[in-house]
């Protein structure tokens, strides 16, 4: 079949994952600025590494029971009204940070934002599936998830700034209002696909390319059911709690080994995290061009997998790095690589698994992922404060955690198949080309 677009006036999807990169930029901002103030924090409110632990790991566990809320509200309500309630909440909760002190009163900020926050990923892969056919999935996921990334730069350039002076309340005011600004350009411009006024008939044949599937809901029990379900599942469960010490411990641990105080963060930060925006848009347009060149589906995306998972094997010598700059660039890849890995992760979802289901099967994958960061978050500051500081037992479980993980994942799946839902009664029936 020829590609419609080539011809088509509009290209209207691309201005989609657009609006979703910014989403998904706005939410990390949000959820960075605490990461980055935690060293200032620390020394401010007397924290001890368990009192952070405990503040961040309320986050994963309320974000890892939002998701499993949150993607079936967006199979249910549709991502247009699902993700502005999503984006109001986290907002709302950014801000909260300001007004607080103790660490119960951060904990239970932090929770709150776990919760908005976990509508992003549910209602932006159930986006791009309904947007975009399966050849593109994989680069648009890899440009909304490139915002992670962005997010972080972001906050790395503006946090240490307003907080130096303005203080550091004002950080997290600052960074919750970008979020309604984000809010308002959805609502004016989203709309679902057939419904959408930009939307030329040849891009809405190219966005419909692939065969139509049925509706419906799907029961948890179905899905879990699934070994496709548990692909998902595991791959998020054993590499989640490592994205999630990227994000809050390095500036932590960028200090203890280096000395790095906060005006000096947004260096080492930037190198790390533009990195990882590299490796999100190129593992996610990697795996689409092999499937072009006709690899399989199955071969595709688990070659871009294995890829990043040997990627991340050096990350496990980071603390013995000599210099900040030698530790830096063994985490820059590290990082990179887990934005390959989880372009193609998500993108596993959407190859297997009905339009309808999407969210559902990313909700129950992303719950199960921030149950194991919760309990990683717990360890670290526990095992930090008995080790005296040392990140050197952290950092030799983060470098295993992919090579692991995509072993269990192709012992689940050696094939990567697709499933059709049975219209009438909610199950599934494996597809075999």
């Amino acid at each position: 079949m020829s590609d419609p677009s080539a011809t088509a006036v509009t290209r209207v999807r691309w201005t989609v994952v657009a609006l979703l990169f910014g989403a998904t930029t706005v939410n990390y901002i949000d959820r960075q600025v605490l990461a980055i103030l935690a060293p200032t924090l620390t020394r401010e409110l007397g924290w001890r590494e368990t009192d952070y632990a405990g503040i961040v790991s309320w986050f994963s566990v309320a974000y890892g029971v939002g998701l499993l809320g949150m993607g079936r509200v967006m199979d249910r309500i549709g991502v247009r009204v699902g993700l502005s309630l999503a984006v109001g909440v986290w907002s709302l909760a950014s801000m909260a940070h300001a007004l607080v002190r103790s660490v119960a009163g951060f904990g239970v900020a932090r929770a709150l934002l776990g919760i908005g926050e976990s509508g992003n990923f549910p209602a932006a892969v159930k986006t791009v599936a309904e947007w975009f056919p399966q050849r593109e999935r994989a680069l648009a996921t890899g440009i909304f998830n490139a915002g992670t990334n962005v997010g972080v730069v972001v906050a790395a350039l503006l946090v240490p700034w307003i907080a130096l002076v303005l203080g550091w309340r004002w950080a997290f005011l600052a960074t919750g209002a970008l979020d309604l600004v984000w809010l308002a350009a959805w609502l004016a411009f989203y709309r679902d696909p057939g419904r959408h006024p930009r939307v030329s008939a040849a891009e809405l044949a190219w966005i419909r390319s692939d065969p139509i599937e049925p509706g419906g809901s799907v029961a948890w029990r179905s899905l879990l059911r699934r070994r496709q379900a548990w692909v998902f599942i595991v791959g998020k469960t054993m590499t989640d709690p490592v994205w999630l010490f990227y994000l809050f411990w390095l500036p932590k641990f960028l200090e203890a080994n280096f000395g790095v105080r906060l005006a000096g963060l947004a260096a080492p930060l930037v190198v790390i995290y533009v990195a990882a925006d590299v490796g999100s848009v190129t593992g996610g347009w990697i795996s689409g061009a092999l499937i072009k060149r006709g690899w399989s589906v199955n071969l595709g995306r688990k070659t871009a997998l294995l890829a990043a998972a040997l990627a991340i094997v050096p990350t496990m010598f980071a603390p013995a790095a000599g210099t900040m700059w030698a530790a830096v660039s063994i985490v820059a890849v590290a990082a990179a690589a887990h934005q390959w890995w989880s372009a193609n992760l998500f993108t596993t979802v959407s190859d297997m698994f009905p339009r309808h289901a999407v969210a559902s099967v990313v909700g129950l994958g992303g719950f199960a992922g921030m149950c194991s960061a919760f309990a990683f978050q717990r360890l670290t500051g526990a095992v930090l404060e008995a080790a005296g500081g040392s990140y050197a037992p952290i950092f030799a479980v983060l470098g295993l955690a992919y090579v692991g993980a995509l072993a269990v994942m192709h012992v689940l799946a050696p094939r990567l198949e697709p499933i059709a839902a049975a219209q009438s009664s909610g199950q599934f029936i494996t597809h075999r080309p």
